[in-house]
């Protein structure tokens, strides 16, 4: 009796083996490798998830080996679609972000307003041409009494002026304010430029991190693919060695409740790659926000060479904000210089060239007519205005707040540099360690894999073997992005987040 049951067995080990065997064994076109080791894994068409509800059963529970646990088939879950469409690397899908990002297309606009503004003319450096012509007329009537002889009396007396002229103003000087307006135009316009780079330095980091986000999605969603494929293995060993009586029905029903578990977190997953792919295509300005696409990269790169020196150095001479905060001080000592220049006295130019004609009614003199030159200039110095002390103090606290903005930005950033170097630095040494976690955890999957294939272990014990191999593919994944996030940071706080483009 004991060597039946052994040779039963023995028979139900064998064909587990061989059915695993056959399971593992990957197939053209349905198969993939890992990003990180190469590992084949089951493709989504050979992982076919548990329906949510119990399946029936022919017979009572454990009523025997014939029908099994139960006899319906494993309901199968519609596999993500693959993605369609043109294949995007980095670079490319930053190319095509600069040209139609909204947010880039209207700092551009307002960049070319600030170029527009920044001219001579709006300064007021140039004078005020201004042509014009005008008729008037009058009818009156003309009562006159002479000391000696008699009133007369004229009614219906017409009386015409026609001018016509080109007059011109000029301001020669105003204490200064007119080169200090201009040279404030031009600091405007080195801001507005300032203002497109930080807004496309802001939009290539916020890319990078959502492509590299969608990288993280894909490859987690694999894992988890590949979580399903082995529950799949063990609920296939568990149903095969009840069917000869070697196991007990709540080893099936485990592995079921498992292989349920990892699908349903599979579906779960693929709400967040959709996602990414939406964020990506709306950065892009997309009109088709779902639109599908391939990405270059199956990894997450990452530069493990930066250095701190350099990056300390750049920051401080490279970074936008900083050159921003720069123009602004620049500014506003010119907005005092501005006010000042009413301590000084002003001096215009008025000059211009018309004819005069003039039409009587009455007297001598019937018509007469004015063809000439006139010109002037105009000194003069506001005394009191009431405003003027106290615009200069505000002005000089506002240049002195300029200035500590610039040093409280500074010391911002130095903080949030440091801070992101030393989880770069941090999350470096975590990716290296968790890569021998990951060796570690699939050669024990692999030895307990081995184990239960021969009944040496049980359901459980094999599930936590799968889960810490998912969990180490999980932690590596999530180290590697974080590192990503930090390089991206230190990259974009030290001016060189254009790396990227090349």
């Amino acid at each position: 009796m004991n060597m039946k049951r052994g040779l039963i067995t023995l028979l139900a080990a064998l064909l587990c083996i061989a059915a695993a065997a056959q399971e593992r064994q990957p197939q053209p076109g349905h198969a993939e490798t890992t990003h990180e080791t190469g590992t084949e894994r089951p493709a989504a068409d050979d992982v076919r998830p548990e329906a949510a509800s119990a399946p029936r059963r022919s017979g009572k529970p454990g009523s025997g080996a014939k029908g099994g646990p139960t006899d319906g088939r494993i309901a199968p879950v519609p596999a993500a679609a693959p993605a369609a469409g043109e294949v995007l690397s980095l670079r490319e899908c930053l190319e095509k972000g600069l040209e139609r990002n909204y947010d880039i297309r209207i700092v551009r606009n307002e960049e070319r307003i600030t170029d527009n503004d920044a001219t001579a003319a709006n300064a007021g450096m140039l004078p005020t041409i201004d042509l014009s012509a005008g008729y008037g007329s009058n009818v009156n009537r003309i009562r006159t009494t002479p000391r000696e002889g008699d009133v007369t009396t004229a009614k219906g007396v017409y009386d015409g002026t026609f001018d016509a002229g080109v007059a011109l103003n000029w301001t020669l000087f105003d204490g200064f304010r007119i080169r200090a307006d201009y040279r404030k135009l031009q600091e405007l316009k080195e801001k507005g430029a300032l203002q497109t780079r930080l807004t496309i330095e802001d939009f290539i980091a916020s890319f990078t991190a959502e492509y590299y986000n969608f990288v993280q999605q894909t490859l987690r969603l694999e894992n988890f693919r590949y979580a399903m494929a082995l529950s799949r293995e063990r609920l296939r060993i568990a149903e095969a060695w009840y069917h000869v009586g070697s196991s007990a029905q709540l080893d099936v029903l485990q592995a079921r409740v498992d292989f349920n578990a990892d699908s349903s977190q599979y579906m779960s997953q693929q709400e967040a790659v959709v996602a990414s792919r939406i964020r990506i295509n709306e950065l892009l300005a997309n009109e088709e926000l779902d639109r599908r696409f391939l990405v270059r990269d199956t990894v997450i790169a990452i530069d493990d060479a930066l250095q701190w020196d350099v990056l300390v150095a750049e920051t401080r001479t490279a970074n936008a904000e900083l050159l921003m905060a720069d123009r602004d001080n620049a500014i506003s000592e010119l907005e005092l210089q501005s006010i000042r220049s009413r301590n000084y006295p002003y001096l215009n130019l008025t000059a211009g060239y018309g004819y005069t004609h003039n039409r009587y009614g009455s007297g001598t003199t019937r018509m007469r007519g004015q063809l000439g030159l006139n010109a002037g200039l105009q000194v003069g110095f506001t005394i009191f205005d009431g405003n003027r002390r106290r615009e200069q103090r505000n002005a000089r606290l506002n240049v002195e707040n300029t200035q500590l903005t610039r040093l409280r930005l500074e010391q911002s950033l130095m903080a949030d540099l440091s801070n992101f170097w030393q989880a770069y630095r941090n999350n470096l040494e975590v990716i290296q360690l968790e890569r021998e976690n990951l060796v570690a955890a699939r050669e024990n999957y692999r030895i307990a894999m081995d184990r239960y294939l021969l009944g040496d272990l049980s359901g459980i014990e094999m599930r936590e073997a799968q889960k810490s191999l998912l969990d180490a593919e999980e932690r590596i994944l999530t180290a590697q992005y974080n590192t990503k996030l930090c390089e991206i940071s230190l990259q974009q706080i030290s001016g060189n987040v254009t790396a990227y483009m090349q």
